[in-house]
């Protein structure tokens, strides 16, 4: 590639950019989110962890239940806003493209997708409690790669192609998965007491799965449809190796900690939770 067929795509990208998003927070250029997501990522797996060698873990239990019930509330509006902005008002489950007008359905969907952009930092405090708290082995690989691509995938696609129901079906699911998730997240950081009401850890990674499958088969109709014009055919593609890479990855998880009962909830165990 010549230095002016790099231009000419940086033109072209420009000319592509979605005006509705003008003006909201962290929209201008890919640079402060992939600068956050880098920060992140140096402290969780680096800076953090150093810091914390010689010190007591912190004891964030009331400032954990407050942001877990925080983040149900959120994906709990979140979900309804989808819902509002065309799964429960149009949306087919099929050949859903981008909506680019200004109809107050369709600006909606814009806020809603910025939002649900927004979100994926808030949930990067998940893996800040685990340094805090020096739970360094629940830094994983997998943890650590879907907090950091999520975010940094979801800028191109709301700056590019905010809204469609082949662009958000897996912002919905993820949006319900979350409010199963994260009232597991609360109840166990309210303390030993409440231990005995989280018996249901197991089946969270199965809800995931279900996730994962549902987005993949979802995704995938774009390969078989006729004639479907998705503005963005590249977006699909990224959403259905999304899918189907942590499919795999689940199932890996699954596997090890299940099957082979390498990885037991300590509440099975011990009767306390893992998480806590």
């Amino acid at each position: 590639l010549e230095i002016s067929d790099f231009f000419l795509f940086f033109f072209f990208l420009i000319s592509s950019l979605d005006p509705r998003l003008e003006g909201y927070p962290l929209m201008s250029s890919p640079f402060p989110t992939t600068f956050i997501i880098g920060t992140y990522i140096y402290f969780v797996t680096s800076l953090g962890p150093k810091l914390m060698e010689n010190k007591k873990p912190f004891e964030l239990r009331q400032i954990m239940a407050f942001y877990n019930f925080s983040v149900v509330a959120l994906s709990i509006y979140m979900t309804y806003e989808f819902l509002m902005s065309g799964w429960a008002t149009g949306y087919s489950f099929r050949c859903d493209i981008v909506d680019y007008s200004r109809s107050p359905t369709a600006l909606r969907m814009v806020r809603t997708c910025w939002l649900y952009y927004f979100s994926k930092f808030i949930e990067l405090l998940d893996t800040i409690f685990f340094v805090l708290r020096k739970k360094n082995n629940q830094v994983t690989f997998l943890h650590v790669f879907h907090h950091s691509i999520m975010p940094w995938t979801w800028w191109f696609g709301v700056k590019f192609a905010a809204g469609s129901g082949l662009g958000t079906f897996h912002a919905l699911l993820n949006c319900i998965v979350h409010v199963v998730m994260y009232t597991y997240y609360g109840i166990c950081s309210l303390g030993p007491a409440y231990h005995k009401y989280l018996w249901w850890k197991k089946y969270m990674t199965t809800i995931q799965l279900v996730q994962f499958i549902m987005i993949t088969v979802h995704i995938g109709q774009i390969y078989i449809m006729d004639d479907c014009p998705y503005q963005y055919p590249i977006f699909m593609f990224i959403i259905w190796l999304y899918g189907s890479m942590f499919l795999v990855l689940f199932l890996h998880f699954w596997y090890h900690a299940y099957t082979k009962g390498q990885r037991l909830p300590k509440m099975a165990r011990n009767g306390i939770s893992k998480d806590q």
